[in-house]
């Protein structure tokens, strides 16, 4: 809510004063500051922006920071190094093993793209701790070879990403790395709906299921392993029917009981849906639908009732889903 976020941006002001004197924390109540609101476009709340050297253009949107110790790493990384720099193998192992997720560069040298673009993912993703290293004996310690990004979980390495310069861009590092924050499917209910959002995937793959049908382990091992291969493009939700408080989820994508298991992919600009065409929830199915869904092939799924056999006998056309665009085109 906003008045929490509201206590933790103070509480990251009070931290940063002693640290950081040079950064001023302020607030705006736009309800009485109309022109500063049409000014910087703000349109949900709250925002916060960040003024550099005395600029009012072009702020930078710190989004989706909700803790005051995040708020404090997205600062200093915004206004200092975005990364630690590891210079042996036991400044590595304490930094790997000191959080539940940590990132690590390893480099051939540190002065080309991809050490740039990297240092820019991580002053996008201020939840987890980041490093980097061109060390020879860092990098043949943990058996690297190429300039490689890794993901740690608990110590132990969970995702390999070897960049190449031009390659990469900081959004496609910055939506993968986000999405270890989430488990690989994410159920849906009021606490994770908020992180789900937060996370800047587009593209969001939803699995309409009771969890307690007595299908329900296979479909949701099928829907686990094909969600490894398309981390940071899609994300896996999982949606219990058996749960009441899911109703508005049901009513936006029009999923009656008959219709479950159902899978349907969004994208959250456009809002466009799609349904897999298969029925049954396979690793292939799956794999195919969310394919052939990124090559911009998957049919738009637009939910609508049978044509009215009355629809042209008045004045006043009647129109659903099926006859619109041929009508209405």
């Amino acid at each position: 809510s906003s008045q929490n976020l509201s206590e933790e941006f103070a509480e990251a002001a009070r931290q940063l004063k002693k640290e950081a004197p040079r950064i001023q924390f302020g607030k705006i109540d736009v309800t009485h500051q109309h022109d500063l609101r049409k000014e910087f476009n703000i349109r949900e709340f709250p925002t916060v922006k960040f003024f550099v050297d005395g600029s009012r253009e072009d702020p930078i949107d710190c989004k989706g920071v909700r803790q005051a110790s995040v708020f404090i790493t997205w600062v200093k990384r915004r206004t200092g190094p975005s990364t630690v720099l590891i210079n042996s193998t036991d400044q590595a192992e304490a930094i790997i093993n000191a959080d539940d997720f940590v990132v690590i560069g390893f480099f051939k040298e540190l002065h080309n793209d991809c050490v740039e673009v990297f240092c820019e993912t991580a002053r996008d993703v201020p939840e987890m701790p980041f490093g980097m290293t061109a060390s020879e004996d860092v990098r043949a310690n943990y058996g690297i070879q190429k300039n490689t990004l890794v993901v740690f979980k608990k110590g132990k390495p969970v995702h390999n990403e070897v960049l190449e310069d031009g390659r990469q861009n900081k959004l496609d590092l910055t939506r993968l790395i986000k999405t270890f924050t989430l488990d690989l499917v994410t159920e849906y209910n009021l606490e994770t709906s908020v992180k789900i959002f937060d996370v800047p995937v587009e593209n969001h793959i939803l699995l309409f299921t009771p969890t307690n049908s007595e299908t329900f382990n296979a479909i949701y091992e099928n829907y686990k392993s094909a969600a490894v291969e398309f981390r940071g493009k899609i994300m896996f939700v999982l949606v219990d029917t058996n749960e009441t408080r899911n109703g508005r989820v049901f009513e936006y994508f029009r999923i009656r009981d008959i219709d479950v298991p159902a899978v349907r992919i969004l994208n959250l600009t456009s809002n466009a849906k799609y349904k897999m065409p298969a029925e049954e929830v396979t690793v292939e199915n799956l794999k195919e639908f969310c394919q052939s869904y990124l090559n911009g092939k998957a049919k738009l799924h637009l939910s609508s009732e049978e044509i009215p056999e009355d629809w042209d006998k008045m004045p006043v056309k009647v129109l659903v889903g099926k006859n619109f665009n041929r009508i209405v085109f």
